[in-house]
């Protein structure tokens, strides 16, 4: 006998009170008031109060509204997935979520303010790059790759493959780029198109396959894919190396990680190094070149 799957995830599903998330694996609340004294059995660190019950994971969290951003991913990496309070990239998801829709009285409101402390807390990390960053400071390590990003575009519009929450992108329309953000997510989609119709920026938020992008040939002069590639299986990473190089008209953009190990907490199937990089970028058949900052870098030029 098999077990059901659970179901997707669903970040703008109304919570049964203000202050709680639950779905069939977690269920999340934020504290009001002073942290109460630590349960039985519960796991407790700076931030979170962790107990399982059967198959179910209850956390309890004490961060205010104005702490939540995306620095939350190394919050907790650090205190619960790093030392093996937890494990999976499908649970870390649903604690991720349950936090922040438990940060609000609804979900749309939590997740907007979710995205104006994090672009806000970008923009503080370039404006001052030697400032010394948190412990578990996610953004100080990611706002230096959009900026080398940024700097490598040529111009016109972009595609973002693999774009995750969309922060990038919404840098980039917010500066006048014509944008178009994709995932394989479908619920990833709908986070950000509800994100950018509250910021008010001009995104496009559709839903497609890397592998199999349903874009013509040069339809767009920029195809960027920024730590995508690392989650994907060689063969399918492959495809999507391809495809970018079909649709974009005059560059395409690729950034990874360069890890010894596959990171499973942030669903990282594979490693991906600067000899695959010129491999991909040698099999493009056009010019390229592949460098080390931030992690590592494959720009290959498609002047169609």
């Amino acid at each position: 006998m098999t077990s059901e799957p659970l179901a997707v995830i669903d970040a703008l599903r109304p919570c049964p009170e203000s202050g709680t998330y639950v779905d069939e694996l977690v269920t999340v609340r934020a504290w009001e008031g002073p942290r109460p004294r630590r349960r039985l059995g519960a796991v407790r660190t700076p931030h979170f109060d962790v107990q399982r019950e059967g198959h179910h994971v209850h956390l309890c969290h004490a961060l205010r509204p104005d702490q939540i951003d995306d620095d939350l991913s190394g919050l907790l990496s650090t205190e619960l997935f790093q030392p093996g309070w937890l494990r999976g990239p499908d649970l870390f998801e649903r604690l991720f979520t349950g936090i922040v829709v438990s940060s609000a009285p609804e979900p749309e409101l939590a997740w907007a303010a979710f995205y104006r402390n994090t672009l806000d807390r970008i923009d503080d990390a370039l404006d001052a790059p030697r400032a010394e960053a948190a412990a578990h400071g996610t953004i100080a390590q990611y706002a230096p790759v959009y900026r080398y990003v940024e700097q490598q575009l040529a111009p016109g519009s972009v595609l973002e493959v693999g774009c995750c929450f969309g922060f990038l992108s919404l840098r980039l329309a917010a500066a006048g780029r014509q944008v178009v953000a994709s995932d394989v997510s479908a619920g990833t989609v709908a986070l950000l198109d509800a994100a950018a119709r509250r910021l008010s920026v001009p995104v496009a938020a559709r839903c497609a396959d890397a592998a199999r992008l349903p874009w013509a040939a040069g339809a767009v002069d920029n195809v960027v894919m920024i730590h995508l590639l690392e989650h994907l299986e060689a063969p399918a990473g492959d495809r999507a190396v391809a495809e970018a190089v079909r649709v974009a008209r005059r560059r395409v953009v690729v950034a990874v990680p360069l890890e010894d190990e596959p990171d499973e907490t942030w669903g990282h199937v594979r490693t991906v190094t600067l000899e695959d990089l010129a491999a991909w970028g040698a099999g493009s058949g056009h010019p390229y070149r592949v460098v080390d900052h931030h992690g590592g870098w494959l720009v290959i030029d498609t002047d169609r």
